[in-house]
């Protein structure tokens, strides 16, 4: 088995301080704050798990109060997230209460290379809000040990925690099978398969991981949580991430990239808001960050050529 434990601090609170400085609309309610941070500390363990040259991006949507929920990740752990609230959210609102009111929610993993090859599309699989019964799925850790039990034909085991200064997770995997096993194909694949639910090893390890607590996640350190949970198992432990290589706030929205937006409105589009105001404004939904456009500005956009200003500093 293989496990993995992530506690995002600075940059879980950066997340949402940057959303009640910078949004009209203030902090996220208390179940999307708990939310989002439980997906920042899975993309978390996701990225590192899978170590991918590219972007994990994570995204809940679906046709409740919260419409959309996103937490990306890059190779280095730079992380954002965001969500979009379009009504009231309910104090203890469950996961369907969210996003998933008439069972048509959906969960999404898309995997975008940092250097694609010509014609290169990202990777994304998607997988529903709901159980092999159609029942609603009310933690996202079952969404996400349903996706990965359909990508890597692996046993997976997630406990996820969030509040408003951490954002925790724990992930336990099942190995695939070693050595010249993983070079045979099919045979390899259909003995994982078969492994599925059944390895005694791993079910008794999931079970453990299993009964660690939401607080006990969020308040204790590594050492005390696999002492706690796994102290009669073979351990070990290998040195934690910490500093600059560790999970960490970090947007890469630009003005050139809002430019391009700008410019995929169409020229129509984009002189109709010129004449209901004096500029286009764009706002970072990720970081806060306003990008303001006057007509001169707009002119060499369309041109393809002109000087485009630095983005307003500060959050608003």
């Amino acid at each position: 088995m293989r496990g993995m434990l992530v506690r995002v601090t600075d940059g879980w609170t950066e997340v949402l301080r940057r959303r009640e400085t910078g949004s009209p609309a203030g902090p996220y309610p208390v179940p999307v704050q708990h939310l989002l941070g439980e997906m920042v500390a899975a993309a978390c363990l996701m990225q590192a798990n899978i170590k991918f040259n590219g972007a994990l991006i994570l995204q809940i949507f679906g046709d409740g109060p919260v419409k959309l929920a996103v937490a990306e990740v890059q190779p280095d752990l730079a992380l954002r997230a965001t969500a979009t609230v379009t009504a009231e959210v309910a104090h203890g609102a469950s996961l369907s209460a969210m996003v998933n009111v008439t069972n048509q929610g959906k969960c999404a993993i898309t995997l975008d290379p940092k250097d694609r090859f010509p014609g290169q599309q990202p990777y994304q699989g998607v997988v529903p809000l709901f159980g092999d019964r159609r029942e609603k799925l009310e933690q996202l850790s079952d969404v996400l040990e349903h996706y990965m039990l359909q990508s890597e034909q692996l046993d997976t085991r997630l406990v996820l925690a969030a509040d408003g200064d951490v954002a925790a997770g724990l992930l336990i995997q099942r190995l695939p099978l070693e050595g010249v096993g993983n070079l045979t194909g099919i045979s390899a694949h259909r003995a994982d398969e078969d492994e599925i639910g059944l390895n005694e090893h791993y079910n008794r390890i999931a079970l453990l991981a299993s009964s660690l607590k939401r607080e006990e996640l969020l308040t204790l350190d590594a050492q005390t949580i696999l002492r706690r949970l796994f102290w009669e198992e073979d351990l070990r432990l290998f040195p934690a991430v910490t500093g600059q290589a560790a999970p960490h706030f970090a947007c890469n929205c630009s003005r050139e990239r809002v430019g391009q937006m700008i410019v995929g409105l169409g020229r129509d589009e984009v002189e109709s808001i010129l004449a209901e105001r004096s500029d286009v404004e764009v706002g970072c939904e990720f970081c806060g960050l306003q990008y303001r456009f006057d007509p001169v500005d707009v002119a060499g956009l369309f041109l393809g050529h002109g000087t485009l200003p630095p983005a307003e500093g500060g959050i608003q």
